[in-house]
């Protein structure tokens, strides 16, 4: 099958073309005509499904534009007004209709004569969403909306002051690569307190968003909000337990290998002990990696990567660059972190990062890459609920394709011993993201299995289980009451609860997608790729297996990765 990232904004058929989402009253009448409208045969349902998904498509793709604009620029109280707009005004009103057309699908007699295969998936997140649905809960998740945005807000004015100029916390992390280890320990430390300036206000957003959150859950009927959050995600197929065992595997496989990659690294860099400033540094002499110079350098040598490796790949992000669909550059007043956010209506994703010219963002370039191959793989799917992939296969999706590139990193790295760097740092990343993926989960079930904790009991809790998944060959000595507090820097806690676990699963999965990459690079490829195409019309079990891979994150597994990692890392 031939591949094509080129886009056509697909012909309304049910909204007129023109149609902005600006208030209630001009969208009110199209969610009113689908629930009063007459079904009378398979064939007319088929046809009401489609219509109901263009306007999910088109809503959706509004509220993303919102917030994608506000996280572009923090500081401009118009656009922030937008998004609080739709989430305080337009979304609540929409949700008591959204109950009474799932409910209307659900109880429909000729629902039953739906292909049951091809609709599974579809409707069991229907059957769930009318299982959570509770109308007090409407304008408890319009506060949740916005209190959750306030943290991008918070975190988007830390600047620190380098070498007379100021730099974004993301833009002065690069000098933590500096030989110098002066430097190191001076930027690490403005950044800490930098951080540590807020822990009060973001402590007390914290504290305001899981009461709400407790709230939310025992409204639907639920003993706290993990239970409650657990059927929200559709985590169908594994369970607490499940997350238990996962954090219990990191422990005992990997943080040993973690151990023994810091011990190494201590090694090199001739230290006595080695501190958290010294994690990204190289020997005297040895000039940190710069792969890209600016953000139009950065893509311009991602598309070349990606056609090395599969052209449709490239195409993807060379249509995204046409449209304006990137904005990769760190600046002050943007919010911290990176995303691929799909677009459900036009299908081209758009791109957010903070890139600063360092090894970890050619990282995050190419791993919001692979979610954005993901949101084209799936445009063509006829409902917009069939492209609402599972987390646990989206970040698959991205995860593999940081792995899959690095054969083609020459597009990046002219120099070869530069290049054999580049891919030793990227795989000992992959180790060392799983211990601090399993504490993040970890302290996320503390938190919401106690939530009437206090702020002191919170920050003995997450020290607790930090130095519990820590190394012992990193050095944190008198920074203790720093420690207390960098949970803070993990926007997920604030914007979005619980989804965090899912790294770490889709990371087993990515590896093994690499495994097999390793032995047949054409097969690994259509795996992904066919995985990836088959959007949420599968269960989470059946897209790894479309993709070759088990569903398993077992400890004898995890085992196995860990070896074959380490193995491949040796061969460097």
């Amino acid at each position: 099958m031939k591949l094509s990232a080129s886009l056509e904004k697909p012909l309304r058929q049910f909204l007129p073309s023109e149609f902005l989402v600006t208030d209630w009253a001009s969208l009110e009448p199209y969610l009113k005509e689908l629930l009063s409208r007459g079904i009378q045969s398979r064939e007319e349902l088929e046809k009401w499904l489609k219509d109901l998904s263009e306007l999910e498509s088109v809503l959706s793709e509004d509220f993303c534009w919102r917030q994608i604009k506000m996280t572009c620029d923090t500081e401009n109280k118009e656009l922030e007004e937008s998004f609080n707009y739709f989430v305080m005004e337009i979304q609540p009103r929409i949700q008591p209709y959204s109950d009474q057309l799932n409910k209307k699908l659900v109880s429909h007699p000729f629902t039953q004569q739906l292909d049951q295969e091809k609709y599974f998936t579809y409707l069991r997140s229907i059957k769930k969403n009318i299982e959570l649905f509770r109308e007090e809960n409407i304008p408890l998740q319009a506060e949740l909306s916005v209190l959750g945005q306030q943290y991008g807000m918070i975190a988007g004015k830390m600047t620190v002051e380098m070498r007379g100029n100021e730099y974004t916390l993301q833009q002065a992390s690069k000098f933590l690569e500096d030989p110098d280890r002066q430097i190191r320990e001076e930027v690490y430390l403005k950044i800490l307190k930098r951080r540590y300036q807020d822990r009060v206000e973001l402590d007390e957003l914290y504290s305001k968003l899981i009461g709400k959150r407790h709230q939310v859950a025992l409204n639907a009927g639920f003993r706290n909000y993990r239970d409650y959050k657990f059927v929200e995600l559709g985590r169908f197929d594994y369970n607490k337990e499940d997350c238990f065992r996962f954090h219990d595997s990191v422990r005992e496989w990997v943080i040993p290998l973690v151990d023994k990659i810091y011990r190494k690294k201590r090694q090199k860099l001739g230290l006595e002990k080695l501190r958290p400033w010294d994690t990204e540094a190289e020997i005297v002499g040895l000039h940190p990696l710069h792969p890209f110079q600016t953000g139009t350098d950065l893509i311009e040598k991602t598309i070349d990567c990606m056609k090395q490796l599969n052209p449709f790949f490239a195409d993807c992000l060379a249509t995204m660059q046409k449209m304006g669909r990137l904005d990769l550059e760190s600046r002050k007043g943007k919010a911290p972190g990176g995303y691929n956010c799909p677009l459900a209506e036009t299908g081209a994703p758009f791109i957010f990062m903070n890139a600063a010219g360092q090894m970890g963002d050619l990282t995050t370039m190419v791993h919001e890459g692979g979610h954005a191959v993901h949101s084209f793989l799936t445009h063509s799917l006829e409902l917009n609920g069939f492209k609402e992939y599972p987390m646990e296969m989206a970040e698959v999706a991205s995860m593999s394709m940081e792995l899959f590139t690095m054969d083609h990193w020459d597009a990046f790295f002219e120099n070869p011993e530069d290049l054999r760097r580049a891919k030793e740092h990227q795989l000992e990343r992959v180790i060392t993201l799983f211990p601090w993926i399993a504490l993040i989960d970890q302290f996320q079930h503390w938190v919401y299995e106690n939530p009437f904790h206090t702020i002191e009991e919170r920050k003995e809790a997450w020290l607790r289980m930090l130095t519990d998944m820590s190394t012992s060959e990193i050095d944190f000595s008198g920074l203790e009451e720093y420690r207390k507090f960098n949970w803070q820097r993990q926007l997920h806690l604030f914007e979005v609860p619980f989804y965090y676990i899912e790294y770490g699963i889709a990371q087993l999965g990515a590896l093994g997608m690499w495994m097999q990459y390793r032995v047949n690079k054409e097969k690994g490829l259509n795996n992904y790729i066919k995985a990836l195409s088959l959007g949420n019309t599968k269960t989470l079990p059946e897209l790894y297996h479309a993709a070759g891979l088990p569903f398993d994150f077992s400890g004898d597994y995890i085992k196995k990765l860990m070896n074959f990692v380490e193995e491949e890392i040796e061969k460097l």
